[in-house]
């Protein structure tokens, strides 16, 4: 019987698209009844990530133990969990798997060690629940769609289910996979649905995403030719010892040394990587076989040693193995570096990877807007914490000056051509690159062991930023379509007075309006803070443009708001108020803007700072 996490997971990946199948069995003519199944089906989505959200909880423990020691080390961090699943699951007669992990592992691909492993820590979890709100929310926004009904619902479950994928997934092969299968359903839903110039977007955004694509590709074949042997578990080396000599009738021993481990899963990999940088940077002494799967911290152990080989491994036969790969290299760490850093600047995006964006989000559907610019650039951000970073430190660390630099040359150009833009949708798309370029920023403001405080502030804000503006990105988007329905134009010059005849959604937009400005009290301001702080530490250089840039924003949002609200227009004086549905989509984003603002840290920072706090202890010590 399988493992109760595995369970909730699995039905939190699928269900959306087992929703999808469930449309086809309904008659053409009963749309309204396909619109209720997929919200209810968003819902359930959404009801089955917040039960996850309780699993979680139970692991959560942000204390200290006997030795001083935090206990998030052992208890939280992903890392730590994966390694304990793989090493019961490579024991010849399997240990009782534990059904409250949150980590499950079944082979997929055995012929290539392609695993379904799935696992959540506080760094995925806060994206997936907004994933399911953004997507439910979207759907409810999706009531005025009368085309091809059917199709437009399904693309829009395939593609979260191709979404929450990504984020749980901790083998490459999967998380690749589910990037991949968004860019069908996006692909289509601006292709069919969208405006004019649909064509010419959605095909800019394919062309851009299967640019992206390649890129992590050939870094994925990459890592998959290194030799992870003496960082995984010593009875699977065991098990293809036996399997190789049985099968060419030779010596154990000698099958031994010709054994070799590829594999895709994240945790190896970031393993090999951190080793790899200690080697590069001259630190070989420092490495150090385990003691324990988990290694549990005490106040007499070694500041100095970094345990990654697996336990039972000869250290330096392990070592010399290491130091004979090419991902002891600089060019092999430089070359998948900028490959990952490449793949995911696309879905950031980072400039100058980013006029995608504008053409598609505005010929694009207002629900499928809500859901790029809420949900689907975070994947970006997402796959720099996940995998770009932890897999090739060295070359993250060494570049990180440099990959700050772009971050704030987004924030900046993104601000200023924003100020330019007449059209609604195109201006809160140059906004998104702005407001992402502070996500790259904080990853980036990379801290010795000495000063990791400032960084895991700066990685904190980015996560934050991340959720906070797909609260706020989303809700924008259905502004501009609300008065889209009424007005059936997106020029900002043709707007204004919208104050008095639509005083609830002016009122809503107003608390929308000053959360993606950044203003205190309200969820765009907690992030941005922290990106400040972390940022000012590593590079002021980096830091006042980034600071400055806060005037940009606040200049072209007021300024949007004064054209769009305030005046008198005889055009727009009859527009209606909002109905209970556009109610119903506007006000709980409004709500959670204002929520996360006042209480970040019982909402958000309570949840993330843990595995952060992983994250970095994994990461500071290895630069010098």
């Amino acid at each position: 019987m399988p493992e109760s996490d595995l369970t909730w997971l699995s039905i939190l990946v699928f269900l959306p698209a087992v929703c999808a199948a469930g449309l086809l069995a309904f008659p053409s003519k009963w749309t309204e009844v396909m619109r209720w199944w997929a919200t209810f089906g968003a819902a359930g989505t959404l009801s089955v990530a917040l039960c996850v959200v309780v699993g979680y909880y139970n692991l959560l423990d942000q204390g200290t133990d006997a030795n001083g020691m935090p206990r998030h080390s052992v208890h939280t961090r992903l890392d730590n969990r994966a390694d304990k699943a793989a090493s019961d699951a490579a024991q010849p007669i399997p240990k009782e798997l534990k059904p409250n992990d949150w980590v499950a592992r079944r082979t997929w691909i055995s012929l290539f060690n392609i695993q379904f492993a799935l696992g959540v820590d506080g760094i995925s979890l806060p994206l997936v629940v907004l994933t399911a709100l953004v997507t439910l929310l979207s759907i409810v926004a999706s009531w005025k769609i009368t085309e091809s009904v059917r199709g437009y619902l399904a693309l829009l479950l395939l593609l979260e289910t191709g979404v929450i994928g990504a984020f749980l997934a901790l083998d490459f092969f999967l998380f690749y996979v589910s990037y991949e299968l968004m860019l069908l359903p996006m692909y289509v839903l601006i292709g069919l649905w969208g405006g004019g110039n649909r064509k010419y977007a959605a095909l800019k955004f394919v062309v851009y995403t299967l640019l992206g694509g390649v890129c992590l590709l050939v870094a994925m074949i990459a890592l998959y030719s290194v030799n992870a042997r003496d960082f995984v578990d010593q009875g699977v080396v065991t098990q293809k010892t036996e399997e190789l000599a049985r099968r060419e009738k030779i010596l154990p021993e000698a099958a031994r040394e010709r054994v070799e481990v590829h594999t895709f899963d994240f945790v190896t990999l970031a393993k090999v990587g951190r080793a790899a940088s200690l080697v590069l940077s001259g630190q070989e002494d420092r490495l150090a076989v385990k003691t324990a799967v988990v290694e549990k911290p005490s106040k007499g152990d070694d500041a100095t040693k970094v345990k990654l080989f697996a336990p039972g491994v000869d250290r330096d036969a392990a070592l010399a193995r290491l130091k004979a790969q090419p991902v002891c290299t600089k060019q092999f760490q430089y070359c998948v570096f900028v490959l990952l850093f490449l793949g995911f600047a696309v879905k950031v995006p980072i400039v100058p990877l980013h006029s995608w964006l504008p053409d598609a989000h505005v010929e694009a559907p207002t629900p499928v807007s809500m859901i790029l610019a809420g949900v689907l650039l975070k994947l970006g951000g997402y796959g720099l914490i996940r995998v770009a970073f932890p897999v090739c430190p060295w070359a993250a660390s060494e570049l990180a000056w440099w990959v700050g630099l772009i971050g704030v040359i987004g924030i900046v150009y993104g601000a200023i051509v924003a100020m330019g833009q007449t059209d609604f949708k195109k201006l809160l798309a140059y906004s998104s690159v702005s407001h992402m370029g502070f996500v790259v920023l904080g990853l980036a403001s990379w801290g010795s062991a000495a000063n990791s405080q400032y960084w895991q502030w700066g990685v904190n804000g980015a996560i934050f930023q991340m959720v906070a503006h797909g609260i706020t990105a989303s809700a924008l988007f259905f502004i501009v379509g609300v008065v889209y329905d009424r007005a059936h134009h997106r020029d900002l010059n043709r707007f204004g007075g919208l104050k008095e005849p639509m005083p609830l959604y002016a009122g809503l937009s107003a608390i929308l309006f000053f959360a993606s400005m950044g203003l205190p009290g309200l969820c765009g301001f907690v992030g941005e803070f922290c990106v400040f702080i972390a940022a000012w530490n590593f590079s002021p250089a980096l830091a006042v443009p980034a600071v400055a840039s806060v005037i940009l924003t606040a200049a072209y949002l007021l300024w949007t708001w004064q054209r769009v609200y305030l005046g008198t227009n005889a055009a727009t004086k009859d527009f209606p108020e909002l109905s209970p549905r556009e109610a119903v989509c506007l006000l709980p984003f409004a709500l959670l803007a204002i929520a996360l603002g006042v209480l970040p840290g019982v909402l958000l920072f309570n949840w993330m700072d843990p595995s952060v706090a992983g994250w970095i202890e994994n990461m500071a010590p290895l630069k010098p």
